[in-house]
């Protein structure tokens, strides 16, 4: 029954999300945190690491929840049902559709879906962020002074990098950055007794 779940809500997922790995984070929550199979804390630890490793977030994170739920068994049903559907309409716009790009109905819809992948992709971010430093609801905010640090330093050497020295930074230099600022700020609040 769990195999048949996993596959299920991964196929939702896949089906019904725009706008790559920012624009699926939210349905994932959703799905992961509603069925139990992740925490909040778990899901949000989940997206860092899956931000780190490659491939796309959405296999990363059903492959992980589907070997957690299911074993290996269940990664592969769960990262099966998450590329499914890309794979099908990929399929379907290359043998039917070849003038979509000319068609007004995919127009339209392109002109609908663009600003709710934007809103997307913001309101995924403000909350990773939010929730990153503290957040936990609206009526708590219990501030993680580690990672606010964290935040903090990365901010002012990327900006130093970027505006001041006029280089330019790849996203595997910033993760490698910012795992080398956590691991020292860590380091550093344990001996300093914990801020």
């Amino acid at each position: 029954m769990i195999y048949l779940q996993l596959f299920l809500e991964f196929f939702k997922i896949g089906l019904f999300c725009f706008g790559g790995a920012f624009g699926m984070i939210p349905l994932i929550e959703e799905t992961v945190i509603k069925h139990g199979w992740l925490t909040e804390a778990e899901f949000i630890n989940l997206i860092g690491v899956c931000e780190s490793t490659p491939g796309p977030i959405a296999v990363n994170t059903a492959t992980y929840v589907g070997s957690v739920m299911g074993g290996p068994l269940g990664s592969i049903v769960a990262t099966l049902g998450v590329v499914l559907p890309s794979f099908l309409i990929i399929l379907l716009i290359a043998a039917v559709l070849k003038n979509l790009t000319n068609n007004k109905y995919f127009k339209g819809f392109m002109r609908g879906v663009k600003p709710v992948v934007v809103a997307l992709i913001l309101s995924t971010g403000s909350m990773l962020l939010l929730k990153a430093i503290g957040f936990v609801g609206l009526q708590e905010f219990r501030v993680d002074v580690v990672s606010l640090v964290i935040l903090v330093l990365l901010a002012g050497v990327y900006f130093a990098i970027t505006c001041l020295w006029k280089k330019k930074l790849s996203a595997v230099k910033i993760i490698l950055l910012s795992a080398g600022l956590g691991i020292v700020v860590s380091r550093v609040s344990e001996a300093m007794g914990k801020l």
